[in-house]
């Protein structure tokens, strides 16, 4: 037969394969012909390196020539010698993501910063026993950096039992010297997460906001010796500030310089103001800055009432993006007022907003043309009757309605047919949702891509008579399914990517069988916790299904070095049960 991919010169092919959202769908693109597989090769942009795949990165250099960015996830080999085979591997890497280390690799990015010197991202995030020495090589070695994340060090090795700091072993921190440093080396930097870092001070900011004219975003989190003084000197001497992000602000009204600044920012169109103390007056300020304001989170904030975010919310018709998680105050009346600023908005967030029922979901839907994204734990929803007809919008693409006891199957399916063009469903921990709501929903909404019903006990079986070719991502920890279920799954859902089964009593080696032979395109398995599983079925879930990615087997299961080269052979990660 005549390949066809060759009608078209590689440069179309390109073209084309980029409109791709994520670069899974390039594996399947590849088995077609040579060329579509050389052309996905030099398309890849990012990749993940672990320990299971480290001894295999000649060769993935080699196949992947034009990587731009790499993650290194869970490895616990040499991560200086890791980052010496980066650095000769004639890769030009504008991204690094190191988190959650148990050391920092000084010689390691020294090295990588005489070769890599177009590095505009670095995270450092969660790193342990991160100090002031590593800060200085990174302002040295990688000046062009845009965007640095070196949030939350862990320092729980200088702590003795009784949770006392101990000075034998207290080597070095993140002081406001090291943060000083990277001000004077990183004069292109954008972005910088500092959250976490417990003993910088206002000092830190100071020199941050002087020295680093292009800044844009910052993160200042748990940081206990930044005050709402220097907080607010960022916002007066960085005129191309657009985001900020901190939380723990103290009562407002004694700050008036913190509370007076942001009419300075006169770019700044997201701001996260969580778990703090926001008096009205504190809103009113920045309502009266007249800020291009486009997102505003105040999730778990205290002293603010209705008033006060009324009046925010009347000056910002045009905000895109609302956090209100853990407003109490809140009632479906209430909802109603606001509703009418609330026309532009694609994402909310209302959940642990205990006082608010199904009004104010079918509300919100019909009054916002735009809204694409909900979120509603913890609250009402289900309890008030359906008294009058609601609109559809089908722009609503994603639903997280988890923790809702009184969410029955009624309620669900009305929500479906309101929002028929619904991708995501999370509805987690709601006992009183059944098979009947839960195919209702699939039937309805026949976009579907990621449903999660973890522990929600009313749910006995899957009586589906219907395809769902949609459907990529099934989570239903807990007690829920069984291997009826799981053959329905397998029966109907075909395009099935990702499946989760923890703690699932009631599944044996039969439904799973059924699912990984059927479900052609399945990448990743989660068994843990399936006692009735038994574990000689892994090889050949992994000889069967060439997609598999990855396994989390039974928890009996512990792999021998001889099949975990035998499972890395055929491409897929089997962790430990």
């Amino acid at each position: 037969m005549r390949d066809r991919s060759t009608e078209l010169p590689p440069e179309c092919w390109e073209l084309i394969f980029n409109f791709l959202d994520h670069h899974r769908h390039f594996e399947s693109l590849s088995l077609v012909s040579t060329q579509f597989l050389s052309i996905t090769n030099h398309l890849r942009r990012s990749s993940i390196i672990s320990s299971q795949t480290s001894p295999f990165l000649p060769n993935l250099f080699r196949r992947f020539p034009n990587l731009k960015g790499i993650e290194i996830r869970e490895f616990d080999g040499d991560l200086n010698f890791l980052l010496h085979q980066i650095s000769n591997s004639g890769l030009d890497l504008e991204s690094l993501t190191l988190s959650s280390q148990d050391h920092f690799p000084l010689m390691g990015l020294k090295e990588l910063g005489l070769r890599m010197r177009n590095l505009r991202k670095l995270s450092c995030s969660e790193m342990n026993c991160l100090q002031d020495t590593h800060l200085f090589e990174i302002g040295n070695s990688f000046p062009l950096l845009e965007d640095l994340n070196i949030s939350f060090p862990q320092y729980n090795s200088r702590f003795d039992p009784i949770g006392s700091l101990d000075l034998q072993r207290f080597s070095g921190i993140v002081t406001d010297e090291g943060i000083i440093h990277l001000s004077m080396k990183l004069k292109s930097l954008l972005k910088i997460d500092l959250s976490g870092n417990q003993f910088i001070s206002d000092k830190s900011l100071q020199f941050l906001s002087e020295n680093c004219l292009l800044l844009r975003e910052i993160v200042i989190r748990e940081c206990d010796f930044i005050t709402q003084n220097g907080i607010g000197s960022v916002m007066r001497r960085c005129v191309n500030l657009n985001y900020i992000s901190v939380d723990g602000i103290g009562i407002p009204s004694i700050e008036l310089y913190f509370q007076e600044s942001f009419v300075f920012a006169k770019n700044l169109s997201e701001v996260n103001l969580s778990h703090s103390f926001i008096s009205d007056e504190l809103l009113s300020s920045i309502a009266d800055a007249c800020l291009p304001l486009k997102k505003l989170t105040i999730c778990h904030c205290y002293d603010f009432t209705f008033v006060g975010v009324s009046y925010l919310l009347y000056k910002y018709q045009f905000l895109e993006y609302l956090d209100l998680e853990g407003a109490n105050f809140l009632t479906d009346e209430s909802m109603i007022d606001l509703c009418e600023f609330l026309r532009k908005l694609t994402f909310i967030n209302l959940s642990l907003c205990s006082k608010l029922t199904s009004l104010t979901f079918f509300m919100l839907v019909s009054n916002c043309s735009l809204l694409k994204d909900v979120k509603m734990e913890r609250t009402n929803l289900g309890v008030e009757e359906f008294l009058v007809d609601y609109g559809i919008n089908p722009c609503v693409m994603s639903l997280n309605l988890a923790r809702n006891e009184s969410l029955s199957d009624e309620c669900i399916k009305k929500i479906a047919f309101c929002c028929p063009n619904l991708q995501e469903l999370k509805i987690s921990h709601c006992p009183t949702i059944t098979e009947e709501g839960i195919r209702e929903v699939l039937r309805s909404c026949g976009e579907i891509r990621h449903l999660e019903m973890n522990h929600c006990s009313g749910i006995k079986c899957l009586d589906i008579d219907f395809e769902l070719p949609k459907l990529e991502v099934v989570q239903a920890e807990g007690p829920v399914l069984d291997d009826e279920a799981l053959m329905m799954i397998a029966k109907r859902c075909h395009g099935l990517l990702q499946l989760d089964l923890e703690g699932c009593l009631n599944v044996t080696i039969k439904g799973v069988n059924g699912v990984v032979q059927s479900c052609m395109k399945l990448r990743e398995i989660n068994l843990k916790w399936c006692d009735n599983v038994k574990v000689d079925i892994i090889p050949r879930m992994v000889f069967s299904r060439p997609s598999l990615r990855k396994i989390i087997p039974p928890c009996r299961f512990i792999p021998t070095d001889k099949q975990n080269k035998f499972f890395l052979r055929h491409g897929c990660l089997v962790c430990k049960g």
